[in-house]
């Protein structure tokens, strides 16, 4: 096994022969130069250590509420529908109906189990809408888009908040 030599510097080599002829400081000196060798790894790894946590904490957002809030973000991404069997309502002329099928597109953050508990409800407002409209005012695409308002905002009233971010008509039948 090869012997290990100190890799020092010239200068550093004159300089840590003067301290050794010196007494006392060289001793002090030495005992410095081995308590820096040894904290200034320990040191280095702690710091490493501590901005890799705090880098991960910071990114993700702060603590345990990190991935509820990831998971939100990725919901706000992605669009849930949510489809209502179809309605086949009489307007308020006689003779005349409307087959509709609708899709809610739920707002973020919002579990569709909660919806479904009110779907009856839900049912009645919309029945109860359509059944008062005329047949040239649905018939009409003004007519129908405000007709989506109308059943957006009597739908999210019954939540007490915005559950339902939009409404789309994919079956829609006059007669």
């Amino acid at each position: 096994m090869a012997e290990e030599k100190p890799e020092t510097k010239p200068a550093e080599a004159e300089e840590a022969g003067k301290e050794e002829k010196g007494g006392e400081p060289a001793a002090k000196g030495g005992k410095k130069s081995k308590l820096l060798l040894i904290v200034a790894p320990i040191a280095a790894v702690a710091l490493a250590a501590g901005g890799y946590f705090g880098y991960t904490l910071l990114s993700q957002g702060k603590g345990k509420g990190a991935p509820a809030k990831a998971e939100a973000a990725k919901q706000d991404g992605k669009v849930v529908l949510f489809s209502v069997d179809p309605f086949v309502v009489n307007l308020s002329e006689p003779g005349r109906y409307l087959k509709v099928t609708m899709q809610f597109e739920l707002a973020g953050g919002v579990e569709e189990k909660a919806v479904v508990e009110k779907v009856p409800i839900l049912r009645d407002a919309v029945i109860t809408l359509i059944g008062n409209q005329a047949y040239d005012y649905v018939a009409s695409t003004e007519g129908k888009i405000q007709l989506k308002d109308e059943i957006l905002l009597r739908t999210n009233r019954l939540f007490g908040k915005e559950v339902f971010r939009n409404l789309y008509f994919t079956d829609f039948v006059m007669q």
